[in-house]
């Protein structure tokens, strides 16, 4: 704990070295995606909006491959995006520069947070910080991943065809498509950290893994309705591609907490 040694305004110091440099990194990146938003753009935000998109190839080769399913086509299948106020393009243009390079920095703004707490830690609760970093950062790429190539596709696929009215055409805003995007993968990159929050309340002693064996039956409904909130489709088998990595997530997060002690389970 070398922190001790320092003053108040020494720390004081030192961090507000660790924001410049957090900002710089912010700022460069933005810089940079705004300079390539464009292709960025064309070839992986507005990707979903083609029939061609990987994850409708791979529905309409499972789909034709199993007996009984409705086949998925890919054929015909395109979202023509509408821009409805004058400055929306451009605000859009800065807003998801900067949201991305706060995605895509995260790592380092973490670890340039950790340069400054790691001092005036032990040992034993360093090595659980970077435990945390690590699973925190993997998992929640990964849950940006999954609501990109998965659950972001899906809903597109199922509100885009949808109709109240077939005198009702849609005709979907750029503002609606990137306010649907954004929020979809960063609510399934939190959803994602639910194995590193077990972790960290099986370590505190406040969660055991018996809790998870004894309310599976609770989960498993629990978590076919937050698919079924998150992909409004009747169709079981994009429903089921939805609950499955949540359900494994559920299941993961049991392997990482500690079962009870002996005399817990007596009682």
């Amino acid at each position: 704990m070398d922190g001790q040694e320092m003053s108040f305004w020494e720390h004081l110091d030192v961090l507000r070295g660790v924001l410049v440099k957090m900002a710089i990194v912010v700022v460069v990146l933005a810089i940079g995606l705004f300079a390539a938003m464009p292709t960025i753009f064309d070839g992986v935000i507005l990707a979903p909006c083609q029939g061609d998109f990987a994850l409708y190839r791979l529905f309409a080769r499972v789909t034709a491959a199993i007996p009984g399913l409705p086949v998925f086509s890919t054929e015909g299948f395109h979202v023509e995006l509408i821009n409805i106020q004058l400055a929306s393009q451009f605000f859009i243009h800065m807003s998801t520069s900067f949201y991305l390079a706060l995605v895509l920095s995260f790592p380092v703004l973490v670890y340039l947070l950790w340069t400054f707490v790691a001092p005036a830690l032990y040992a034993h609760e360093r090595r659980g910080v970077r435990t945390a970093f690590v699973l925190g950062n993997v998992m929640f790429f990964l849950g940006v991943a999954v609501g990109y190539f998965v659950v972001f596709p899906i809903t597109l696929r199922f509100l885009a065809d949808y109709h109240v009215s077939a005198l009702v055409p849609n005709q979907i805003s750029l503002d609606s498509y990137m306010d649907t995007f954004m929020m979809l993968l960063f609510v399934m990159g939190l959803v994602f950290e639910l194995p590193l929050l077990s972790w960290l309340l099986g370590s505190l002693g406040v969660l055991h893994r018996e809790f998870f064996g004894r309310y599976r039956r609770h989960a498993v409904v629990a978590l076919l309705v937050l698919a079924a909130f998150i992909t409004p489709t009747g169709d079981p088998f994009t429903l089921t591609i939805v609950f499955l990595p949540i359900y494994l997530l559920y299941e993961f997060s049991a392997l990482l907490v500690k079962p009870a002690p002996a005399a817990d389970c007596e009682e």
